[in-house]
């Protein structure tokens, strides 16, 4: 029986920063190609090396049952796992270049704060080696922007972890799609060009030129906002404290259904990657 997805070798080949908050590492690979992104907010998870290891250390031949022999290993050996977002894929060119894939870091922390997917994205170059687990069919599980047809209006709202998964979804969306979306970034820096045929109004919130806390800096300017009329489909991604109170907002306050609102917790305020992860595998 042939399985809905594959692992992938990588190497990185090139890194560039985007902004203050966001490092962009373009990996290549032989079978990259055969990596099938839905587009939109594409989640696939990449495993990265410990420091001192060539390459991570991923059960792949275990196939189907990855995880329970991944879970099993030494945490201090296995590879370290976390989810990303499709930034951007192309395909192999016509002079037998690899495919690429475009995956842009949240940089959080710095030193002792950050974690390792954040430490080894800042000291990564090219020829450095990691693992990817992803779709090899279009329509998959990791995909969760699915607007009915019945929306008449989208709302978007996520911090700068969550700004790959905008771009791509702003992308996506259809010449007039009616889009009002709100995002947080810590610097004005921060702030980013982001295609798009839709009818978007894009409001930037930056964090470092307020003294709210950075909940209230979006649960107020959404509470202040004039929303189109007609039936709305949102999408909110990003710190998991922040994105629950903006939820509630959507659903108590505005009378959402909902079952229109979508919202994905990427990352929670005082706690370390490596704590949400343990928490997933207890859970």
């Amino acid at each position: 029986m042939s399985l809905p997805f594959d692992f992938f070798e990588l190497r990185v080949v090139r890194t560039r920063r985007i902004s203050p908050a966001l490092l962009r590492v373009t990996f290549g690979g032989k079978r990259l190609a055969d990596f099938v992104s839905g587009g939109r907010d594409q989640r696939f998870k990449l495993f990265l090396p410990h420091p001192g290891q060539e390459r991570p250390l991923v059960p792949v031949e275990a196939g189907v049952d990855w995880f329970p022999v991944w879970r099993a290993m030494d945490p201090a050996e296995r590879a370290v796992m976390r989810s990303y977002t499709v930034r951007q894929q192309r395909p192999a060119g016509a002079d037998g270049q690899d495919a690429e894939l475009d995956v842009d870091f949240a940089m959080h922390g710095e030193g002792a704060d950050e974690g390792p997917a954040t430490r080894w994205a800042r000291f990564a170059g090219p020829g450095d080696h990691a693992t990817l687990l992803g779709p090899l069919e279009a329509d998959n599980g990791g995909v969760d922007f699915r607007p009915p047809d019945s929306a008449e209006w989208i709302l978007l709202s996520g911090d700068e972890s969550a700004l790959p998964a905008v771009a791509g979804i702003l992308e996506w969306l259809p010449a007039g799609t009616r889009v009002r979306a709100w995002l947080e970034v810590p610097h004005r820096a921060d702030v980013q060009e982001l295609e798009t045929a839709a009818d978007a109004e894009i409001s930037w919130l930056v964090r470092d030129e307020s003294d709210k806390p950075r909940t209230d800096l979006v649960l107020e300017a959404l509470r202040a906002a004039q929303l189109p009329p007609g039936t709305p489909y949102a999408w909110i991604a990003g710190e998991s404290g922040t994105v629950k109170a903006l939820r509630r907002h959507l659903v108590r306050e505005r009378e959402f259904d909902r079952r229109s609102v979508v919202f994905t917790g990427y990352w929670r305020l005082g706690a370390t990657d490596d704590q949400l992860v343990e928490e997933a595998l207890a859970g």
